[in-house]
C-alpha cells in the first residue's frame, strides 16, 4: 500500500471518499427488471438492501413500520424521544422551528429527560405488531442497563451503534461491555459498529456479531472530523472491512459477517458505489429525511448533536421531496439522486452488467476525483 510522506515525521496512507471513486461497466448489460437486489442477515430475507438510521429525524414506530412494508429494516433509536416521552410529536415539530445555535441547547435540554424502560417494550411491540422485522438500537454504555428490556419485548435485530464502537474499550470508571460475551448470550443476531479499518473490524467479526457498521454514523449531520479530527474516506474504509470479513471467512472456517456501510451516502450514486467497494448492505438517514412521512419534519439529526458535553453534530434542513416510497422505490421527478434510490441501485448494477448484489460486489472501480 503506497504511503503518502505528510512531513518528515509522518506518513499516512492515502485514502479516498466515495465520491472519489467510479464504476467502471462490464462488457454486457441486463435489463434492470432482471437485477436481484435482496439482501439476508441471518433468517431475515429483505426486498432492499437498505438500513434506515437510528435517528429520531428519520425513524419513528410509524416510519419504521412503513420502510419495512417497503422492503427495507429501520432501527428505533432506544435512546431518543420515543422512550423519553409518551408523544413526542410536539417536540419533533418544535425542533423544526429552532433558530441557530439555539438548536444544540434546546436538543441538549429535551434529550435530558430520562429514558423510561417501560417505552422500549411498548415501541418494540408497537412495530412488531405490523408485521415487519424490528430492530432497534442502543449505544454501549446503555445496552449493559436495557438489553434484558429489549429482549423480553421481542426484538429480532439488536444494534449496538456508537460514533466509534471497538472490542477492547478501556475504561477505569465503569466495567466496559464484553461484546463476545454479550452476543454469545444473547438469542438475536447483532449488528455492531460504527469502525473504520480492518483491524477494528476484524476484532468485533471475532465477537460474533452478524454484521458491521462502517462508518462513524451521522453522515451530513455529524461533525466528529471537525470536533474530534477523527474520520476514514469511506470508499477506503468500506473496501478494508470488506478485506476483514473474507480473512474472518478463512479463519472462521467460512462464518459470513455482513459489512453495512454507515454515513456519508446522499445520493443513490453513493449507495452503488459503497456496494460496489464490497457493503452488503447500506445504513442511511439523510435520504430519508427528506420524506414527507420524516418525523423530523424536512430536518435530520443524530445523536450525537445532543450529547451532554461535547457535541459532535448538528440539525441540518434538508426539506422534503417526497413520500417514503417516492424516495425508495420511485418515480423521481428530480435528476440528482435523492430520490428513487433502489431503482437506480438496480439500473447501476444492469448498466454494469451484473444480476446480485454478491456480484456486484466484483466490479471494477477507478479513482475518479469529481470535476471542479
Amino acid at each position: 500500500m503506497t504511503q503518502v510522506e505528510i512531513g518528515r515525521g509522518k506518513n499516512g496512507r492515502r485514502a479516498y471518499a466515495l465520491d472519489e471513486i467510479g464504476i467502471v461497466p462490464s462488457r454486457r448489460t441486463r435489463d434492470p427488471e432482471e437485477v436481484s437486489i435482496a439482501w439476508q442477515i441471518d433468517a431475515y430475507r429483505f426486498d432492499l438492501p437498505l438500513v434506515v438510521s437510528p435517528m429520531d429525524s428519520v425513524v419513528s414506530p410509524k416510519t419504521a413500520i412503513e420502510v419495512g412494508r417497503l422492503g427495507g429494516l429501520a432501527a428505533l433509536d432506544l435512546e431518543g424521544l420515543w422512550t423519553r416521552y409518551e408523544d413526542p410529536t410536539s417536540l419533533l415539530a418544535e425542533v423544526a422551528e429552532l433558530q441557530g445555535d439555539a438548536a444544540t441547547r434546546r436538543l441538549q435540554e429535551i434529550y435530558s429527560a430520562p429514558i423510561k424502560e417501560e417505552l422500549i417494550g411498548r415501541r418494540i411491540e408497537e412495530i412488531r405488531a405490523a408485521g415487519v422485522t424490528t430492530a432497534v438500537r442502543l449505544s454501549p454504555q446503555r445496552t449493559v442497563q436495557y438489553h434484558k428490556a429489549v429482549i423480553d419485548a421481542g426484538v429480532d435485530i439488536f444494534v449496538i451503534r456508537g460514533t466509534t464502537v471497538s472490542a477492547e474499550h478501556v475504561s477505569g470508571r465503569a466495567e466496559p461491555l464484553n461484546l463476545k460475551q454479550f452476543i454469545y448470550e444473547l438469542d438475536v443476531p447483532v449488528i455492531v459498529g460504527g469502525c473504520a479499518t480492518y483491524t477494528a473490524a476484524l476484532h468485533l467479526m471475532r465477537t460474533g456479531a452478524a454484521g458491521v457498521l462502517v462508518g462513524f454514523g451521522g453522515g451530513a449531520s455529524h461533525t466528529t472530523r471537525t470536533v474530534l479530527g477523527v474520520v476514514v474516506p469511506m470508499a477506503t474504509a468500506i473496501s478494508d472491512v470488506a478485506a476483514a470479513r473474507r480473512d474472518y471467512m478463512d479463519e472462521s472456517g467460512g462464518r459470513y459477517v455482513h459489512v453495512i456501510a454507515d454515513g456519508g451516502m446522499g445520493t443513490s450514486g453513493d449507495i452503488a458505489k459503497a456496494i460496489a467497494c464490497g457493503a452488503d448492505a447500506v445504513m442511511v438517514g439523510s435520504p430519508l429525511a427528506r420524506a414527507v412521512e420524516a418525523p423530523g419534519h424536512g430536518f435530520h439529526w443524530g445523536s450525537e448533536a445532543h450529547h451532554p458535553e461535547l457535541p459532535r453534530g448538528k440539525r441540518v434542513q434538508f426539506g422534503t421531496v417526497g413520500t417514503l416510497e417516492q424516495i425508495l422505490h420511485g418515480p423521481s421527478s428530480v435528476a440528482d439522486g435523492s430520490m428513487n434510490l433502489m431503482g437506480s441501485l438496480r439500473r447501476t448494477m444492469a448498466t454494469a452488467g451484473y444480476s446480485d448484489l454478491k456480484e456486484f460486489q466484483r466490479v471494477e472501480v477507478v479513482v475518479a476525483p469529481q470535476q471542479p
